[in-house]
C-alpha cells in the first residue's frame, strides 16, 4: 500500500516538539487495535472496561452487554433514534454516567445504549467527547494522547484539506481517488476497512467493470448488509499518495448512511456532499492529529 508514499516531516516535528513541552498535553497512552478499532482502558460507573474511539460517531454510547453483565443501574432519561451505516433503531439514553479515561474524570450525558459486541467494550466515544480536545493517534506505535485546544495552532499546522461537517459536526477530509476526481469523506476511526463510498462514485469511474470485485457481509451498528470490495490503484490524501487501497461499496439494492456509523436523526444543515467514510486500512500508517472542534487535520509519519 505504501509503495508510493511522499510527504513532509517539518510540520509534524514542530507539532511534536510543541506538545511535548506542554502540561496541557496528556501523557502518551497505549491503545489496542481489534478489527481496526482503537480501544483504550476506561472505567465506567467504577467498572473497568474498554472504550472504542470513533471519530465517525455523532454520539457517545454505552454497550448493552456491558450494562447487563455488570447489572448497572443508570439514570435513563429518554430515547433517541440512532442511524447506523445500515438501518435505524430507537435507543435508550442515560445521563450522569461517570467515566475515567487517562487523567480525565467526567460524567457523560445523553449516553446512548447500543450493541458494541463483547461486554468488555464498555463505551464508544464520539463527537461529544472529542470536541473537548485535540486528539493525536499514532497508529504504527499504537499510542495516543489528548492536547488542549490552546496548546497547538492547528489552523497553521494542518496539511490535509479538512472541515467540520456543518450537519453532523464531524471531521471530513477531501481526497483524490482518481486523476482529477476529488470527493469528501468522513474521517472515521471506527471504520475498520479502508474506504466505504457511494456506489454511484464507483460506477462513474468504471471500477466495477475494471477491477476484481469481492462480495462480503458487512456489520453495522443496527444490521448486517451486503457490500462489494476491491482495491484501487492509487489514492491521495494531503501530501501522501498510497497504492492498492481497499474500497467497499453497498451492493446493488442496499441502502447505506455514508455519513456516520452512529448518528442521531434530526434536521441537517446543508454543507459539503459527503460521499463515504475513510478508515483503518488507510489511517494505520500515520500519526494523525485531529482538531475535531475546528475541523483541522494533520497527517505525518511517526518516528
Amino acid at each position: 500500500m505504501l509503495n508510493k508514499l511522499c510527504g513532509t516531516f517539518i510540520n509534524l516535528t514542530f507539532l511534536l516538539m510543541a506538545t511535548n513541552a506542554l502540561a496541557s498535553a496528556t501523557p502518551w497512552m497505549e491503545f489496542s487495535q481489534q478489527n481496526g478499532h482503537v480501544k483504550v482502558p476506561v472505567t465506567v460507573a467504577d467498572v473497568p472496561g474498554y472504550a472504542i474511539l470513533d471519530t465517525g460517531a455523532q454520539v457517545n454510547a454505552i454497550n448493552t452487554s456491558f450494562i447487563g453483565k455488570n447489572e448497572l443501574k443508570l439514570n435513563a432519561v429518554g430515547n433517541m433514534k440512532i442511524q447506523g451505516v445500515y438501518g435505524t433503531e430507537q435507543r435508550t439514553t442515560y445521563n450522569g454516567v461517570p467515566i475515567s479515561l487517562l487523567v480525565i474524570d467526567t460524567k457523560l450525558n445523553s449516553l446512548v445504549e447500543v450493541n458494541l459486541g463483547f461486554h468488555e467494550n464498555a463505551l464508544l466515544l464520539g463527537a461529544g467527547f472529542f470536541n473537548m480536545f485535540i486528539l493525536q493517534l499514532d497508529y504504527p506505535n499504537q499510542k495516543l494522547r489528548f492536547v488542549s485546544h490552546d496548546a497547538v495552532n492547528m489552523r497553521k499546522l494542518r496539511n490535509v484539506r479538512a472541515e467540520q461537517d456543518k450537519g453532523s459536526g464531524m471531521p471530513i477530509v477531501e481526497v483524490e481517488i482518481a486523476e482529477g476526481k476529488k470527493i469528501w469523506l468522513l474521517l472515521d476511526t471506527g471504520n475498520s476497512g479502508g474506504m466505504l463510498i457511494d456506489r454511484l462514485v464507483a460506477e462513474s469511474l468504471g471500477w466495477l467493470d475494471e477491477l476484481e470485485v469481492e462480495t462480503k457481509l458487512s456489520a453495522g451498528v443496527n444490521k448486517i448488509a451486503v457490500t462489494e470490495s476491491f482495491r484501487i490503484p492509487e489514492f491521495k490524501i494531503g501530501p501522501y499518495v498510497l497504492e492498492d487501497v481497499l474500497v467497499s461499496i453497498p451492493a446493488e439494492g442496499e441502502t447505506a448512511n455514508l455519513q456516520s456509523q452512529h448518528s442521531a436523526l434530526g434536521s441537517r444543515i446543508r454543507g459539503r456532499k459527503v460521499q463515504g467514510l475513510i478508515g483503518y486500512d488507510v489511517l494505520q500508517h500515520f500519526l494523525i492529529t485531529i482538531d475535531y472542534k475546528g475541523g483541522h487535520v494533520h497527517m505525518g509519519l511517526p518516528q
